[in-house]
């Protein structure tokens, strides 16, 4: 058993605290042999404009993506905070700086609760992706906070709620390289579910 990918999330627009975090992160996941560290932008400055965020996020990414390029590791972008909530957002925090070491790690669940479609999203992002979180979302946490948060910790198990798997996976057939599910849910038997779920699907 080895680990798929490892968490580095931080505040992207906080390069104070960002920086050092997720170079850590990536030399970390260098050491458990995890190919991928996953983070996202974060809950923004208080005091900063849209576009000194973006700078701020430039600035932190550059030196991530450096230390990542030195070590063969992927940067999974995922969709979760203010910005990176729509297809655009996060197209142009991966557009930032130009690396082989970023790519996307796709969020279904939070896709689906910022609002957009997740199926025409991960088509957009499937030839960068490296990684996705799959999270299903219940009926009733749909009904109480899609369109009013940018995403959730956890879901539901998988098959179980309102994401088809079935298209899902059939999106990403195309692909010619291995992509892990993490199941992202609440109790060990959600994750069982959500694996015997899963297998009867690919």
């Amino acid at each position: 058993m080895r680990c798929s990918s490892l968490s580095g999330h931080t505040p992207l627009c906080k390069p104070d605290i960002s920086v050092n975090y997720l170079r850590s992160a990536i030399r970390f996941a260098h050491e458990l042999k995890a190919p991928i560290v996953n983070t996202d932008e974060g809950p923004k400055p208080d005091f900063t404009s849209e576009q000194t965020d973006h700078e701020l996020m430039k600035y932190t990414l550059t030196l991530a993506a450096r230390s990542a390029e030195a070590r063969g590791i992927k940067i999974g972008l995922e969709q979760h905070q203010q910005y990176s909530k729509t297809p655009a957002g996060l197209d142009r925090i991966y557009g930032l700086v130009a690396s082989e070491a970023l790519g996307i790690n796709f969020d279904t669940g939070n896709s689906y609760l910022a609002g957009e479609d997740p199926y025409d999203w991960l088509e957009h992002v499937r030839d960068r992706l490296v990684h996705v979180h799959a999270k299903d979302i219940s009926i009733q946490q749909s009904e109480d906070e899609r369109g009013k948060v940018t995403g959730t910790p956890v879901g539901c198990a998988c098959g179980e709620g309102v994401i088809d798997w079935a298209r899902v996976i059939e999106i990403l057939k195309p692909l010619n390289r291995t992509i892990c599910f993490s199941v992202e849910c609440g109790t060990i038997e959600q994750a069982a579910a959500s694996i015997d779920h899963l297998k009867s699907l690919i």
